[in-house]
């Protein structure tokens, strides 16, 4: 008798999809690359109105500029969701050299980290200790790298097809290299750029001092990587090389500034909430085109091609445009602890934030019995080369909502130009294909469509089963 329950709720979690279904996703994909509002408003946030720094004016018009939008599409609900974030200035632009004898230099391509602090208002130069990662810190120890600037130099592993795989194997130099080099009395930090091709172009992101006081904090840089490569280089030849650097950065006081959101209500369960996103602050070098201008409007572009099909979402369907992903993560933080306070139950989350090129698939967030469920619909997204469904992260917006029962989704789009862009002064509106950033977005509605329509699959696998 067990085994045939077993066997009778395994057959119930087969969704099954019917023609119609077919027919609906096709219109989604005609509107988007017929019909697509995604480049228009991708070149009004990149080329009206730049880099949306948290704490900027260009995050400020950013917010005034989606909402009306947003509001121009007929939705249920258009508001703002107010958020404390954090105000981190560049200041004027840096400068560097490596110094190979008195007045012998070479001047290389840098740029401040985000939060880092500035140098003297001199500029610093001293002595380089290169090293790979925090364990040769702790080998080398204070006797070899006090008042000496620390050069992390441990590139991303370049024969590892997932890019962001490879970001994430070396992204603790940036991020926690100032804490573990201050440890040893190190005065600055310079950080090669996390980067696959070698350029010239310098790759900002965020650092972290933590706790660490105010006196002890040492100025961080990003150095290009063809510039880490002369480095590394010229250390190997002559290990008395000095290098130089200056930078005017500064910390100021949080500011307010908000979530953009918008809703479409739903006709049988308003109640359950689906929420499709990306952060609307980018870094300041370039326009945030990839990152993440490309979430945004394709977030956006999801209900509007939804109203464009004809589609009548059973559940409510918000856009949510978050706020402060690059530095703090305030905006995804802030949506969810609203939602708890509100007991929202979110049933199912979508964000787009690896860039605007072709869309391979989705990356889930769920237990064995949803993705059995995903798996199933692949079949209607063969026909639009979308081949990449794999359990895996989701977005770090939409990861607070995360709870046992619903389901996290993250667009894939093909990632191997990705950190050519990522956090650099070449991640701007000329870098987006049209038709690439349109397919991202018919992509992510039919996939908000699928679950709005089928619900979320409440079985577990059979090993949770009570006996």
């Amino acid at each position: 008798m067990k085994k045939i329950i077993i066997i009778a709720l395994a057959l119930s979690s087969i969704i099954t999809f019917s023609q119609n279904d077919e027919e609906v996703i096709k219109t989604i994909y005609k509107q988007s690359l017929t019909n697509g509002k995604s480049y228009d408003w991708l070149n009004h946030l990149s080329n009206q109105i730049g880099s949306r720094l948290s704490g900027s004016l260009g995050a400020e018009k950013a917010v005034a500029y989606t909402k009306v939008e947003l509001e121009k599409l007929g939705l249920d609900k258009v508001w703002l969701q107010p958020v404390m974030v954090p105000r981190w200035i560049r200041g004027a632009k840096e400068f560097a050299f490596i110094e190979t004898s008195p007045g012998k230099t070479t001047n290389v391509n840098i740029c401040a980290l985000g939060g880092s602090v500035a140098t003297p208002a001199l500029g610093l130069k001293a002595s380089v200790v290169e090293v790979q990662n925090f364990e040769e810190l702790e080998k080398l120890g204070k006797e070899n790298i006090e008042g000496k600037i620390v050069f992390y130099n441990r590139p991303m592993q370049a024969d590892l097809i997932l890019t962001f795989e490879a970001y994430g194997g070396c992204v603790n130099q940036r991020y926690q290299g100032a804490i573990e080099a201050a440890k040893y009395g190190a005065v600055g930090v310079i950080v090669r750029s996390m980067n696959l091709r070698l350029d010239d172009l310098p790759h900002t992101g965020s650092m972290t001092y933590d706790d660490l006081p105010v006196e002890k904090r040492i100025p961080s840089a990003a150095i290009s990587t063809n510039d880490a490569e002369l480095l590394s280089a010229m250390l190997k030849l002559d290990n008395s090389t000095k290098f130089y650097f200056k930078q005017s950065c500064k910390q100021l006081k949080d500011v307010q500034s908000y979530n953009v959101i918008g809703q479409i209500t739903g006709s049988e369960f308003p109640n359950e909430y689906m929420v499709v996103g990306g952060h609307l602050d980018s870094w300041d070098l370039g326009d945030g085109s990839h990152d993440d201008g490309a979430g945004v409007v394709q977030s956006m572009d999801v209900l509007r091609l939804l109203k464009e099909s004809g589609i009548k979402p059973k559940r409510s369907i918000r856009v949510v445009l978050f706020m402060n992903e690059e530095n703090g993560l305030r905006g995804g933080n802030k949506y969810a602890e609203v939602a708890k306070q509100k007991n929202e139950n979110h049933v199912f989350a979508l964000e787009s934030d690896s860039g605007g090129f072709t869309p391979r698939g989705f990356s889930f967030d769920c237990n064995d019995a949803s993705f059995e469920q995903v798996l199933n619909w692949k079949p209607l997204f063969k026909p639009y080369l979308i081949h990449y469904f794999e359990k895996g992260g989701s977005g770090a917006d939409v990861g607070p909502l995360k709870t046992e029962s619903n389901v996290l989704a993250g667009l894939r789009p093909d990632s191997q130009r990705y950190f050519d862009h990522h956090h650099a002064s070449n991640d701007t509106f000329d870098a987006v294909n049209k038709r690439e950033l349109e397919l991202g977005a018919a992509t992510m509605t039919a996939l908000v469509y699928l679950f709005d329509k089928y619900g979320i699959n409440p079985i577990n696998s059979p090993n949770n089963i009570k006996k």
